[in-house]
């Protein structure tokens, strides 16, 4: 046997003892067969039994970690967004500096993942809906249905996961709280109606975005009042709709937000900011736009993002 032959099988030897071991004949975590008590919870997936008191979570994607952390549940393990970057920079560096890295979002380490014995593993179906039966074998692992708009509802998923309601029914009135005085600061609900916000996203690789309203910074947009242009609703799905820079007046507001996810050049930001075209956009002419962090606005998805978005778009809006 050649050595990389050996070495994908010695690995893929080590992840079988590893999910053995986590997992042998009936799933401990699920059952509760190692003597702590259990919660029953409904998930994508169906009811999954989770322990009681969870001691070591590990998070499979942004929202999720952005939910532990809100809960003030510090995980174990957690994927990034991006092999080559650390976890999102909103976050409070004192508060992931302990969190081990498992691989990267919708490809995570399941060898990782199973060495650092977790009893809880949150995630989602469009993530890993694949890896559900290996994930199960290893700890009680909560799926949500999907990332994104749905945040809301996943958060409070999270938060019965983690035995963390109270914790949660906090969070939540906080940001409610701190919505209704951004609307304030804005004017009032009049007005924010009558105030038109886009959020443009310049990606590497593809054309850009104009978001719609059903993503997560739509509903947050929503929960200010504040106006959305016609453009929003040609949006496929809700999420986003698409448009060269050739386009990119369809994406005249009052106020626009630009993030760029990769590489300016490569994502088309610096041609299209750089054209006549962007320069006739009523929020450019006004002085309008600010750029804001990707992996705050538009890869957060939970409520410690969403309370920094929120300061953020107030200041904006009263500048």
């Amino acid at each position: 046997m050649t050595r990389r032959p050996l070495l994908a099988a010695t690995g893929a030897l080590t992840l079988a003892l590893l999910l053995t071991a986590c997992g042998s004949g009936e799933d401990t975590a699920a059952s509760g067969k190692d003597g702590g008590a259990t919660r029953t919870v409904r998930t994508a997936m169906g009811e999954v039994e989770v322990p009681a008191e969870p001691k070591r979570v590990v998070v499979l994607d942004t929202g999720e970690l952005d939910s532990a952390l809100t809960l003030g549940v510090t995980p174990v393990g957690a994927v990034r967004s991006d092999a080559a970057r650390g976890f999102a920079s909103y976050l409070p560096e004192d508060e992931v500096a302990g969190i081990e890295n498992v691989g990267v979002i919708a490809q995570p380490n399941l060898e990782a993942v199973a060495a650092l014995k977790p009893d809880l593993i949150l995630t989602s179906k469009v993530r890993d809906e694949a890896r559900y039966a290996q994930l199960s074998k290893i700890a009680a692992t909560v799926m949500s249905e999907n990332t994104g708009h749905p945040w809301k509802e996943n958060f409070r998923l999270h938060a019965e996961a983690l035995g963390k309601q109270k914790e949660a029914d906090r969070a939540i009135a906080a940001y409610e709280k701190r919505a209704a005085e951004v609307t304030e600061a804005a004017g009032g609900p009049a007005k924010a109606r009558k105030t038109e916000v886009n959020v443009v996203r310049f990606v590497e690789g593809a054309d850009i975005r104009i978001y719609g309203r059903k993503n997560y910074i739509g509903t947050i947009l929503a929960d200010v009042g504040l106006g959305r242009p016609a453009v929003t609703d040609k949006a496929a799905d809700g999420f986003s709709y698409d448009v060269s820079p050739e386009k990119i007046d369809l994406a005249d507001a009052d106020v626009l937000f630009t993030a760029t996810y990769g590489d300016p050049e490569k994502a088309k930001e610096t041609e299209t900011t750089e054209s006549a075209l962007w320069r006739s956009l009523t929020a450019v002419k006004s002085g309008a736009v600010h750029r804001v962090e990707d992996e705050l606005w538009l890869q957060g998805i939970g409520y410690t993002a969403a309370q920094q978005i929120l300061d953020e778009l107030e200041e904006a809006l009263t500048a």
